[in-house]
């Protein structure tokens, strides 16, 4: 079958005029005419349909066009020909389209059908229907959108037409920011598709840092020369929660007012949920700690000045200069009032947790860098995963002429109803202003109701809406209904979600919605394995 569509505008101010004197002439008709006439309910239809029209084209800025569909049925046999347009009559009357039989004018339609861009007069007259340029989008016969991003990587090919898909999510003009989020069920590809991402951003020399709270990407890392830090019992690594870093400064604020309000949410997660006095009586004592070291709010206590016999050099202190989590203990031990703070610092000073009282050690000269926290067992994944994204958001504000991207695995931790407002301040302020430091902030997580438990979904919803890519895998039906109140998720792909294979997901990329296959090369699969 070959299938021939026509479109001619007509011009507006002719349309509307004459849709005005139609309307005025029917109007006169129904109010005169006899009840009883049988054309009464038409010239009806007529008079409302006519006024849609005028309405569409003056208040929404419509355009009338003449539509014209021609179908041509070819065959060898002639009896396949017969049963093939009786099929096709059959399946045009069962959706309400009546179709008519080119008798006496199969040349002109055959021409019609052909290269030649001819619609002849003969047969124009039977087959155009009005229709408004919103109707019209609905007719163009491609409908399955695409994605080619010239600078963009290979995600994939479109289910429905098995086009490539290629994403730069780093393109400034056509996406708001390069964030993403990804969702999925377990074993839906989520993780696999991350690796994806991961692997060969590494081949463009992105700069990458992970959250790994399920020690997933230690293979991957090795395979492509990444750096592993852990913290935990056995860990060698450490990391020290005061450091205050040279590039950590935030505009119109100071080094240790920014410092501070970071340590606020940290220890929010340790104390539960802080009230106004606590807060301040904490932030005393965190300033009593830096000062005994020599640090104020004014910046140049943060540089040690060396000189020689020529010139004077200020260094930034080291982490050997910062205060650590002894210093607070001991000093919130002095006050009656911060007792009781000071009792659940015990497992990280002198207890199970003593590792986190320990000076900085570990090197951050790789462009792969993933954080393995998962010896911190499932009540303390949130310190270390708390603390790991500070210092990569410091490490990601360094240059901002450098790509860059930060994964947050399981991020309903730090966002969910077992966080507090602080820290999810601290996520959130990473999605909505890490583009301006040439950044990525990517959201992973399976447990989607999760995400939205904290203040009413605030924080979640926030997330999503700051992140211009967005992939769904196979979800449950309460995630789908969950996530429906926070995007624009159709009725077909709610339903296309549900249904979704492994390794097939629904692929929001700015305007663009595209059901998406994840393709990669056996070489792809031996690495991330």
């Amino acid at each position: 079958m070959n299938i021939s569509i026509f479109y001619e505008k007509q011009d507006t101010y002719k349309t509307i005029r004459d849709l005005t004197y139609h309307i005025g002439n029917v109007s006169v008709d129904l109010q005169t005419i006899n009840k009883n006439r049988q054309d009464i309910d038409i010239a009806a239809f007529t008079y409302d349909d006519a006024k849609y029209i005028r309405k569409e084209m003056q208040v929404n800025n419509e355009d009338l066009y003449f539509l014209y569909i021609y179908l041509i049925v070819f065959s060898q046999d002639k009896k396949e020909l017969k049963y093939l347009l009786n099929k096709i009559e059959g399946i045009c009357q069962s959706i309400g389209m009546m179709p008519r039989s080119a008798n006496f004018r199969q040349e002109q339609t055959f021409l019609s059908c052909s290269p030649y861009m001819l619609n002849s007069e003969d047969i124009k007259i039977t087959a155009k229907r009005n229709v408004l340029t919103s109707s019209l989008i609905s007719t163009y016969p491609f409908i399955s959108s695409s994605i080619f991003d010239e600078n963009g990587i290979f995600i994939g090919t479109n289910i429905y037409n098995n086009s490539l898909v290629f994403i730069d999510r780093y393109n400034k003009e056509k996406y708001k920011n390069a964030n993403m989020c990804i969702f999925g069920t377990s074993g839906a590809g989520k993780s696999f598709y991350v690796k994806l991402q991961i692997l060969r951003y590494r081949l463009l020399g992105l700069e990458q840092y992970i959250i790994d709270p399920d020690r997933e990407y230690t293979n991957i890392c090795d395979q492509i020369d990444g750096t592993i830090l852990k913290i935990g019992p056995s860990s060698n690594t450490y990391i020290n929660v005061f450091d205050i870093r040279k590039e950590s400064i935030e505009e119109n604020n100071g080094y240790l007012a920014t410092k501070i309000g970071k340590l606020i949410g940290f220890f929010n997660l340790i104390f539960g949920n802080l009230d106004e006095e606590e807060k301040a009586i904490l932030e005393e004592k965190l300033i009593m700690c830096y000062k005994e070291k020599g640090i104020t709010f004014d910046d140049k206590s943060l540089y040690n000045i060396e000189k020689d016999k020529i010139n004077i050099n200020p260094t930034f202190k080291g982490t050997k200069q910062m205060p650590i989590l002894e210093d607070l203990y001991r000093i919130l031990g002095k006050d009656i009032r911060t007792k009781n703070l000071q009792t659940k610092l015990i497992p990280f000073v002198k207890g199970s947790l003593k590792f986190f009282n320990n000076y900085t050690n570990v090197k951050l000269d790789n462009e792969l860098i993933i954080a393995d926290v998962y010896e911190l067992g499932e009540e303390n994944l949130k310190f270390g995963m708390y603390i790991f994204i500070e210092l990569f958001w410091d490490k990601i504000k360094k240059d901002r002429n450098i790509k860059k991207a930060i994964y947050l695995d399981e991020i309903w931790r730090l966002i969910g109803v077992t966080s507090n407002k602080d820290v999810a301040s601290f996520i959130y302020k990473i999605f909505k202003t890490i583009r301006k430091y040439g950044g990525s902030a990517v959201a992973i997580t399976q447990d989607v109701s999760d995400l939205f438990s904290l203040d009413k979904g605030t924080y979640g919803k926030s997330i999503l809406n700051n992140s211009s890519i967005k992939t769904f895998f196979s979800l449950e039906e309460e995630n789908i209904l969950l996530l429906e109140k926070y995007t624009n998720l159709s009725e077909k792909e709610k339903i296309e979600i549900k249904s979704l294979k492994r390794g097939e997901c629904l692929l929001f990329a700015g305007n663009d919605h595209i059901l998406t296959k994840i393709e990669c090369d056996d070489f792809e699969k031996d690495i991330i394995k």
